[in-house]
């Protein structure tokens, strides 16, 4: 399928005035995508509506196929189920269903299903990124082992580059494959900041994601970079690790005006605001190594940024 071609601004409206329960649907979204993605909503939030909410409804999504894994509800059951909800979305056979038994927790998992499928429908999303989301959630249950860098983006192109992908099929974009490529690698410079920064806590969880091959040929193990045990060594993994995530957000640098001027600001505050968490894991790679304090971009600094691409766009004209 051709990469879909530019929406145009306020096309649709999410919050369909004559549906209460897709206002109600949309609005779980967003208080979900709030109360668990921080970064990401302070950045969404400089979508105009429809794709605003439209992005709290993928969101939403992508945050229950991640909880089904780690917190343990049903394992690969779950997800094949979970699966086959998505897949009947996109044949458009899903339905609505209440269970008058499990009111509020059926009327959340509902709420969630009920924006999605709008969502696909506004926008004519593709079925393949989601599941290769799925596929990455699969590998994550199944403890994947990754041995070689090509190991590793395969599982970013997986979790995180089909998100790019996906934000900018609803944002809009020029519909070329350079940009689609350029949103894979921006999706992977995110994902290795994602990994970087929580690396102690992944390790604790019984997950590395950085390569076997990096920590042979640094002279580092997993445990003793989770532990710091050998100062050098870690700092010297630490700042090759950092180099690369930085050299995707350079590579991806194009992207920004590719895509339609719904998505610049938005796309440009999440970036500033990834780009600012490597900087703060470059000045302090123990901390971030050993979990002793969790790195994250004061709230300040996010409103800062968020009002710096809200004015660029003005500005520009968008």
């Amino acid at each position: 399928m051709s990469a879909p071609a530019l929406a145009p601004p306020g096309e649709g409206a999410p919050a369909a005035a004559d549906s209460p329960d897709l206002r109600e649907a949309y609005e779980q979204c967003r208080r979900i995508t709030r109360a668990n993605a921080r970064n990401f909503y302070f950045g969404l939030r400089l979508t105009p509506e429809p794709k605003r909410s439209s992005l709290y409804a993928i969101y939403s999504w992508m945050r229950q196929a991640d909880d089904l894994v780690d917190d343990g509800r049903g394992g690969e059951a779950a997800l094949a189920d979970f699966r086959e909800r998505t897949s009947r979305v996109f044949r458009g056979a899903w339905r609505p269903h209440r269970d008058p038994n499990h009111a509020q927790e059926v009327h959340d998992h509902h709420s969630m299903w009920f924006a999605f499928a709008d969502t696909v429908s506004r926008f004519r999303l593709r079925e393949t990124e989601f599941r290769e989301m799925i596929e990455g959630q699969l590998a994550d249950l199944h403890g994947a082992k990754y041995r070689t860098l090509d190991d590793l983006i395969n599982y970013c192109r997986h979790v995180a580059s089909t998100v790019g992908l996906v934000c900018i099929a609803v944002w809009g974009f020029d519909g070329s494959e350079r940009a689609r490529r350029l949103a894979e690698w921006r999706g992977i410079a995110f994902q290795l900041t994602n990994i970087l920064r929580d690396y102690a806590d992944d390790y604790d969880s019984g997950r590395v994601y950085l390569p076997a091959d990096d920590f042979a040929r640094l002279g580092v193990t997993p445990s003793e970079l989770r532990h710091w045990s050998s100062p050098e060594p870690c700092i010297e993994f630490m700042r090759f690790q950092i180099k690369r995530a930085a050299e995707y957000y350079d590579r991806s640098a194009p992207l920004d005006a590719l895509v339609h001027e719904d998505g610049r600001a938005a796309l440009a505050a999440m970036t500033r605001i990834y780009r600012r968490l490597l900087d703060l894991i470059a000045v302090a790679p123990r901390r971030a190594a050993t979990g002793t304090a969790r790195i994250r971009v004061a709230t300040s600094r996010k409103i800062m940024i968020g009002l710096t691409a809200a004015w660029a766009k003005r500005r520009n004209g968008s």
